[in-house]
């Protein structure tokens, strides 16, 4: 932890100290903490253009008297006890940092996995908002609440919500390339809730646990060479070699065929390139969410040439229903549970009797 001080003069007679400490942060690159004894500081860095701040929020216990002065940025009293979530993401992060209570309302429900947050959805402890891009204002409204988080878009706002006068936490998670920066956004989102000590214990139980994975995975000699998704219309949307899923992959032991493409932004590629590049792979995972379950016959139905894959006519598919698993609900705060997944798929050897969680071989 740094600390930085500065002094700033009043009236041109006194000056008065204003001493910094900055919080370390490891992997993730979208946000910095800094504390002083009167508040604490979050700066959002914009993901679309680092050298600039998105947003900064200004975190003060709320038992605690507003100072005289204040740093710029967007006031939020902390603990917050009644807040709204844009995706069930981030509305499990919070139940999982003990503070289900704080949850007030969640957009797009139907993506929602956590048992505790459906519970509550049914008995209306919980409100259904609607769409993340047309969120019911009014019921925001009557739940009174105190903070809004939602993930931001490049050029985009968040219309009727901006003048409620309720401050917008931009969640930018998503945007990060390791798995764990995803995780130490946590750390942010433990402050907001009274939980920082709490979101810091599990980041590092998570850091340890998947690096711990990460080193077992290195010690195979074999990397599976590895093919990802399914088509969508006329493309094939390829995650590239620094992304938070080519990352995964290779911590976890595999050959990801499309490695080589460079950066993070994921890069539409025809049936025929990934065919000619990854027809010869040795394994094949994909995710879905629809209501029937995949199996080889609907595969092949769906789009006759998937099976001149090798994986296909070796039966070497694994799948993941997104809907009918805790996946996205677990893999920001916990990547080393999909790590070890993907680890059993690619080096059932490193770790004998395990179950998978979110995915399994396709019937």
């Amino acid at each position: 932890m740094a600390s930085l001080c500065s002094c700033e003069s009043r009236s041109g007679v006194t000056a008065e100290t204003q001493c910094f400490k900055a919080d370390s942060v490891y992997y993730a690159k979208g946000f910095e903490i800094s504390r002083s004894d009167e508040w604490i500081i979050v700066n959002v860095r914009n993901p679309w253009d680092t050298l600039k701040t998105l947003r900064s929020y200004v975190l003060i216990d709320k038992n605690k008297p507003l100072p005289d002065s204040l740093p710029e940025g967007i006031l939020i009293r902390t603990p917050i006890e009644k807040a709204v979530f844009y995706t069930s993401v981030h509305a499990s992060m919070v139940v999982q940092m003990g503070r289900i209570d704080a949850i007030k309302g969640v957009c797009e429900t139907q993506y929602v996995t956590d048992s505790a947050i459906l519970t509550r959805l049914a008995d209306g402890r919980i409100a259904d908002i609607g769409l993340a891009t047309a969120p019911n204002i009014e019921k925001i409204i009557e739940l009174d609440a105190e903070l809004i988080i939602a993930s931001p878009y490049e050029n985009s706002g968040y219309g009727a919500a901006e003048k409620l006068g309720i401050p917008i936490v931009e969640a930018a998670d998503y945007m990060e390339n390791h798995p764990l920066g995803r995780t130490e956004w946590g750390r942010f989102y433990g402050l907001l809730f009274g939980e920082g000590e709490r979101a810091d214990s599990i980041f590092f139980a998570t850091k340890e646990r998947y690096n711990y994975l990460k080193n077992l995975a290195a010690k195979s000699d074999n990397r599976p060479r590895v093919l990802l998704e399914r088509k969508y219309g006329a493309s094939w949307i390829i995650p590239a070699g620094g992304s938070y899923i080519g990352t995964i992959h290779s911590d976890a032991g595999a050959d990801y065929i499309f490695s080589d493409f460079k950066g993070s932004e994921s890069v539409h590629q025809t049936f025929e390139s990934v065919l000619d590049r990854a027809y010869d792979a040795d394994i094949w995972l994909f995710k879905y969410d629809t209501k029937h379950e995949y199996t080889y016959d609907i595969l092949k139905d769906e789009y006759q040439p998937y099976s001149n894959f090798r994986p296909f006519k070796e039966r070497n598919i694994y799948i993941c229903h997104t809907i009918r698993t805790t996946y996205y609900d677990d893999i920001t705060l916990h990547p080393d549970r999909l790590l070890e997944d993907l680890i059993f798929i690619y080096h059932p050897e490193l770790l004998p009797g395990y179950s998978l969680r979110y995915y399994a071989p396709m019937k």
